[in-house]
């Protein structure tokens, strides 16, 4: 099964080799710099509600750790940070909700991410933007030697992220924000 994942993502990373020129052409696609710290809290409060989203010292903390585990998308026109991925690295294969607020947790040198938010303006959504964030995502952490990358997800969502290549592993132990969530994982590497 696992094979048949790496093969499958193997697959979209082909098929998705050539961004979306629209998309290229409109967006810087790069990791957060530190006094981008602001914006990314900002824009967490406006894409979670208040019991899902990241506090602003967490997700500063994130930054300051993590920033290359931060993929934006900065709107050329605007300077403006349309969207960003975010994520911790580790050797653990499960989620668990101390991921979304211990920044130390982090292991620059872990083979699997831990995906703690995918965030697009409401302003930018319906564009393939949150796609494309992904797909850039995957790329760069499979040539980094990552192995996994593992989110959490409501039910509403699993099969936006199974077309990205995620498998559902039904339901994660995570209970963050007192929501249920599937774990869903994305194998990119060996």
């Amino acid at each position: 099964m696992e094979n048949k994942t790496i093969e499958q993502a193997g697959k979209l990373f082909q098929k998705h080799s050539i961004s979306d020129k629209d998309l290229a052409a409109g967006f810087e696609f790069r990791n957060i710099m530190a006094d981008e710290a602001e914006q990314v809290v900002e824009i967490e409060q406006i894409c979670f509600p208040p019991n899902e989203a990241c506090s602003e010292k967490n997700m500063k903390d994130r930054v300051a750790k993590a920033p290359e585990l931060f993929l934006v998308a900065v709107d050329k026109e605007t300077g403006k940070i349309a969207g960003f991925l975010n994520g911790l690295s580790t050797n653990e294969h499960s989620f668990r909700d101390e991921f979304f607020t211990n920044a130390n947790l982090h292991n620059s040198s872990g083979k699997n991410i831990m995906l703690l938010g995918l965030d697009v303006l409401p302003e930018y959504r319906r564009q393939g933007l949150a796609t494309e964030l992904m797909y850039r995502y995957l790329k760069r952490e499979r040539e980094n030697n990552r192995q996994i990358v593992i989110l959490t997800c409501l039910q509403s969502k699993v099969k936006m992220y199974e077309k990205m290549g995620f498998r559902d592993e039904g339901i994660s132990d995570s209970s963050w924000g007192g929501e249920e969530w599937h774990e869903m994982r994305c194998v990119i590497g060996t």
